[in-house]
């Protein structure tokens, strides 16, 4: 038991820091004209197809599912589609630091739901990891102090929050989700996810083309890192420590960002974010170490 609690923790962290590249790629691609949902769709689609490739030629995965499954699984993809959509779309109405700070209350949205939904007891250890996560967010925010939030962009961050809180939720709880094999939970759900940018692109009609390699490169690095790899490693870290411990190390994803953002994009580097890098590698010892007791 103490071995899967590793592992878990393992790939919760694995899945936060791949989710954290999506910076590097996605600026390549806003740089080249593309617009979000083209974005979206070339990532949800290139994911789709290396998946289906790897799973049916190397893996001999059966995709095979019934029709309740089916249901099960085109809702909780588009859950996830719509996580993705809203947080862009939020970014047309507030500052972008400040959008990412009110996404990462999803540790307290999905400990909440646990708790009100399940019956979770909510231990002092992870109201001490939350509480560093908010404080360790809140420093990394980069939004101009004094300036009114725009109230639609909040209610889309919060929605966004609230929808990934709903993913990881419904991954650990719903019996159809959990005895599922884990690469063919993570195909349909990326497969039902990119209906949503199909329909927002007018069935295709609207969709921008890629017309270098570079922006083809970023697209498959969009497609594998921050998406296949994320998705697949988040999934299996909420089978195995759950989905409230998963969602705090899912914190470590804005350090990535920062990371990236200084050493590639010359982004400053202020001591308020190194203190907030700083909290939030301490909420996430703090969880590391709490998988080591019996």
């Amino acid at each position: 038991m103490k071995k899967a609690k590793l592992i878990g923790t393992i790939y919760g962290i694995t899945g936060a820091a791949a989710y954290g590249v999506n910076p590097l790629f996605a600026k390549f691609l806003y740089f080249g004209g593309i617009g979000v949902n083209s974005i979206l769709f070339y990532r949800y689609s290139i994911a789709i197809l290396i998946l289906f490739l790897w799973l049916k030629i190397f893996k001999r995965i059966s995709l095979k599912i019934n029709l309740k499954e089916g249901i099960v699984l085109f809702l909780l993809g588009i859950i996830f589609s719509m996580s993705s959509i809203t947080l862009f779309k939020s970014y047309q109405y507030i500052d972008v630091g400040i959008a990412s700070t009110l996404l990462f209350i999803y540790p307290v949205i999905v400990a909440i739901i646990m708790s009100l939904l399940f019956k979770e007891k909510i231990k002092k250890v992870t109201v001490i990891s939350i509480v560093l996560t908010l404080l360790g967010v809140l420093l990394l925010c980069n939004g101009k102090s004094g300036v009114a939030l725009d109230l639609t962009g909040v209610f889309l961050v919060l929605l966004s929050a609230f929808c990934w809180a709903t993913y990881m939720v419904c991954v650990k709880k719903i019996p159809i989700l959990t005895k599922m094999n884990n690469d063919k939970l993570t195909f349909y759900v990326i497969f039902f996810g990119l209906f949503i940018y199909i329909y927002n692109l007018k069935f295709c009609t609207q969709l921008q083309m890629l017309n270098t390699p570079v922006l083809w490169l970023c697209s498959v690095g969009l497609a594998i890192i921050p998406t296949i790899i994320s998705i697949e490693t988040v999934n299996l870290g909420i089978k195995l420590i759950g989905s409230t411990k998963t969602a705090i190390l899912g914190a470590l994803e804005p350090v990535t960002a920062i990371i990236i953002g200084v050493s590639l994009f010359g982004e400053n580097l202020t001591l308020r974010i190194i203190c907030g890098i700083i909290s939030i590698i301490g909420a996430v010892v703090i969880v590391v170490l709490n998988q080591n007791k019996k």
